[in-house]
Formats: C-alpha cells, structure tokens, sequence
C-alpha cells in the first residue's frame, strides 16, 4: 500500500486533466487548463503529453490546443456496453422491493420520455405497463419527474416548447409549461415525485432521482403502489426509495456505503 501512495496526487491531477478536456465545448489551451486547476504550466503540460502519447488527449497544434481523444470515447464506449446502470441498480433495486413488498423500477431520461431499464416485480402484485424498454412521457411518471425536476430550467423549457409536446394519457392537467413548472418546484422541494392514476388509474407511482458525481440525474429508482395509501404508508416507502436512491448514488460513483458513512 505504501509503495502506491507517492503516485496518488500524479494520477488525481491526470484525471482531473482529462475530466476538464471533456467538459470543455471544444479544444483548449494548456495555459487555461493550468489556471482552471490551479496547477503549474510544466505540470499540465507534463500530462497532456502523457495522455496524448496514450490517445486520451489530442494536441492541435496551428492552434496551441488540447482536446479530448478518441481512447476517452473508447472507454465511454465500454461504459455504455458494460451497462453499468442495469449492473449496479438490479441488486439496488431487488433489496428495495423486498423490503417494500411492491414493484419497482429502474428508469432513465431520453428526450421528453422515460425508457425503464429494470422492472422488480414484487409477489402477487399486479402488472405494471413499466416494463424493460417502455417508454412513457416523463411529465406523466414519477421517474420522469424526479428526473425533470434535477435539471436546469432552460433545459426543460427547451424540452416542452409548447402544448403539443405534452402528450396524454388520461387527463390534461399537466398540458402547459407553467403547470409543469410548478409540479417540478413542488417535487424539487420534497426531495420525490408522485403519480396517482396518471399513467394506470388505481395504482400511484413515487421516485428519487439518482445523481452521479457531478449531480446530473444518471437514472430515477420508483416503486408502484395501490392508490389511497395513507400519508404515513407513503413516508415510509417514499423513505425506502430514498435510501436505495442513494446506495445507487455511491455505487455509481464509485463509493461504497461503508466508506461513505462517517
């Protein structure tokens, strides 16, 4: 252990090269990079000619900048076959229905829909239309909300135009971007989005958002419950998804729960 301990800040600062190259909109300069990370130039430079000579970072140099490589798109890649997000929740998401005794499932973003990766199927428990590979309007579900509701206002906005991009299933209450507007600043301030009989009339719906390590919502978890619970019913699922919401959370950033807690 404490022959690797000296090469911990190299590889802390070569990550923290590579993860500003990526958040950047196009090629920057070494000297922005060093300023950006406070880190000297001889340092920075150092370490792009690392991650240049391994693929991770390309010089251009007519214009005396560096860009993101096409070995960090390769790992991307990876990242996607591995599919991370089905790997690490379906344990996540089979220990919160157990506790539970409901449905629940995993679900991420795409557009102005919810596509659901994983359905845990609770005993004798109805079916649900949340399926893998469903898609539903996210203003109509309880993931979908949980998801809205973590991302910037203008992003929303952009994603609901106008009333056609509202789509319906079994009413209308939510067919404006001001009525959607308000939902998203109720569900930001509860900390969890609700759905009672808006996608399946008689069976309401609660989700927390999933966060990765730059807190851009990575999937929603929900669980599927008959409707007219009571309030102290739903605090304590509502407090179950919380829970699971952040085990996926550290799970997915790399940290496990007992290194988490203090």
């Amino acid at each position: 252990m404490a022959a690797t301990t000296p090469t911990a800040p190299a590889a802390r600062q070569t990550l923290a090269v590579l993860q500003h190259l990526a958040a950047q909109r196009g090629p920057v300069t070494a000297a922005s990079i060093a300023a950006s990370l406070s880190l000297p130039r001889s340092t920075v430079y150092r370490l792009l000619g690392v991650l240049e000579e391994h693929g991770f970072a390309l010089h251009f140099p007519e214009e005396r900048r560096y860009g993101i490589g096409l070995a960090a798109f390769e790992i991307s890649s990876g990242f996607a076959r591995q599919q991370p997000l089905t790997r690490l929740g379906g344990p996540v998401l089979a220990t919160l229905v157990d506790r539970v005794g409901e449905s629940g499932h995993l679900a991420v973003l795409h557009g102005r829909d919810v596509i659901y990766l994983i359905e845990e199927r609770a005993p004798r428990r109805p079916s649900l239309v949340t399926d893998v590979g469903v898609r539903l309007p996210s203003h109509l579900t309880a993931s979908g909300r949980a998801l809205l509701a973590t991302l910037p206002k203008g992003q929303v906005r952009a994603l609901f135009p106008d009333r056609n991009a509202f789509a319906q299933r079994t009413d209308d209450r939510i067919s404006r971007y001001s009525a959607l507007s308000r939902l998203l600043a109720e569900v930001r301030a509860q900390g969890h989005a609700t759905e009672d009989g808006e996608i399946t009339p008689g069976l309401a719906s609660v989700a927390v958002a999933v966060r990765d390590h730059t807190g851009w919502p990575a999937a929603s978890i929900a669980v599927t419950f008959d409707s007219g619970r009571s309030d102290q019913a739903v605090a304590a699922i509502v407090a179950q998804v919380s829970a699971a919401a952040a085990d996926l959370a550290r799970r997915i950033r790399g940290r496990p729960l007992s290194a988490a807690r203090p």
